[in-house]
């Protein structure tokens, strides 16, 4: 009996593995010209973890990946920026296909992702390593996250100064395998951080139903 039991557990995991196989196949390669339109974008909103899933859901999105930018150490641990020692602010670098989605596009989803009027600190994320920043990579993301920014203290939503940085991209330094796409690894443990920190509530009163 028990010899049977161990046959059909094996048998009920390699169905379960051969659904999965099949639920996610392997990616197509891009080919060339697709690889051509491919371009960089890199935010800090807070936590990382958190940043990760608003971009994931947009058509052109290819890939978003968790790490640490900003700072003067050289490959540092999530630790070492946690301890608001290396300058780093924990950050995610978006690759995207700008045929399908445009910059000002991202910036916008961007905004609507954090506190801008928190200085070195998102939501019950405090030091220098929350900090909100755009690192531009080029002279027209310069340009467009200056001239967003410009256009939402204009228009008169804030009363506070908005202090989210615009600076240079620097060294991007990739987190951890375990904190990348943590929101789909860990769900419940994500929510349950998400709504602790008092995070949607914010957003909430900050940009009503255009939050996310």
């Amino acid at each position: 009996m028990y010899i049977v039991s161990l046959v059909i557990t094996f048998l009920l995991l390699a169905c379960q593995n051969s659904e999965q196989a099949e639920q996610n196949p392997a990616p197509t390669p891009l080919t060339s010209a697709q690889t051509e339109n491919l371009v960089t974008a890199t935010f800090a909103g807070g936590c990382f973890w958190c940043m990760e899933a608003p971009f994931d859901v947009l058509p052109g999105v290819v890939s978003t990946t968790s790490g640490y930018t900003g700072g003067f150490k050289k490959n540092p641990s999530y630790d070492e920026v946690s301890a608001g020692t290396t300058g780093h602010a924990e950050a995610v670098q978006i690759t995207y296909d700008s045929t399908q989605i445009s910059y000002a596009q991202l910036l916008q989803v961007f905004w609507r992702n954090i506190d801008p009027l928190a200085s070195n600190r998102q939501f019950c994320d405090s030091g220098s390593q929350y900090r909100s920043a755009i690192f531009y990579h080029n002279a027209e993301q310069q340009r467009l996250a200056v001239a967003s920014k410009q256009q939402l203290e204009n228009s008169g939503r804030f009363q506070q100064p908005i202090v989210t940085e615009i600076v240079a991209a620097a060294e991007f330094y990739p987190a951890e395998g375990y904190h990348q796409d943590f929101y789909k690894k860990n769900p419940l443990r994500y929510k349950a951080y998400r709504a602790g920190c008092g995070r949607d509530r914010r957003l909430q009163e900050l940009w009503g139903e255009t939050a996310h």
